[in-house]
């Protein structure tokens, strides 16, 4: 019983051990995006099919969340989410299987023009004001492209901006782009309330906010270290598409 007792007691001790590394394996923080753009003719013909393969062929991990791009560059595209998820999920995705491959190539694809492209991002908690899976249907995304080498000082300037953020209660998803191009910071002002957000009045002036906890004349700086760190910014505003998302 003794020799039992201590194997027993080993055997846990090892399984406890191995929790905080199983919980950094499995931390769904990765979402990849893609973005699509039908022919102008042909967008009713697009969505029905889009629907039809993202609820059918993307559940779990590789579930889609469709949003229907309403300004900016991008404006009249289609963005697609899957995620959050890990990058070990990753590794096993592929193609999902044969049949979703076909069915996206033959079926959806005919509806699109040329233009596209991929990414992957990370979800930063520290940066954030909302968890990754609290989302809204109304999204206001802004684009920071760091200099060359100032991704950290880019960093520390949304973390001063977290700060207001929370004391004015905005929810605010914070991602940063790995693998995908040029370094990035995606700010996700997700609209609980609707764009009636964006109204003025709605809430106090954001500068006299972030000068109420950084100290007076800190917005200023605030705007000099865009000049100094930012190499380019821009936003948009996305609309979620339940209806061709994933059930």
């Amino acid at each position: 019983m003794k020799i039992n007792l201590q194997f027993k007691m080993k055997t846990i001790f090892h399984l406890l051990m191995l929790i905080p590394f199983l919980s950094i394996s499995q931390n769904k923080n990765v979402i990849s995006t893609s973005r699509v753009f039908p022919k102008v003719d042909k967008q009713l013909e697009f969505e029905k099919v889009l629907a039809t393969h993202a609820q059918k062929y993307h559940t779990g991990d590789v579930r889609w969340r469709v949003f229907q791009i309403q300004s900016g560059p991008d404006a009249g595209g289609f963005h697609i989410v899957e995620g959050p998820k890990t990058w070990e999920s990753e590794d096993v995705r592929g193609d999902i299987n044969v049949e979703h491959n076909n069915d996206w190539h033959k079926n959806v694809t005919i509806y699109l023009t040329d233009r596209s492209s991929s990414s992957y991002s990370v979800y930063i908690d520290s940066l954030s004001t909302v968890a990754i899976g609290d989302f809204s249907d109304k999204v206001q995304v802004t684009h920071i492209y760091p200099k060359l080498g100032c991704s950290y000082r880019v960093a520390t300037m949304i973390k001063n901006l977290k700060a207001a953020w929370a004391a004015e209660n905005s929810t605010v998803a914070v991602y940063e782009a790995n693998g995908s191009g040029a370094p990035q910071f995606a700010i996700a002002r997700r609209y609980k309330q609707g764009l009636k957000e964006k109204t003025e009045g709605f809430r106090k002036p954001f500068n006299e906010t972030y000068e109420k906890i950084h100290g007076k004349g800190s917005w200023g700086i605030y705007g000099d270290n865009i000049k100094e760190y930012y190499s380019e910014v821009w936003s948009e505003i996305l609309f979620y598409r339940a209806d061709l998302s994933s059930k």
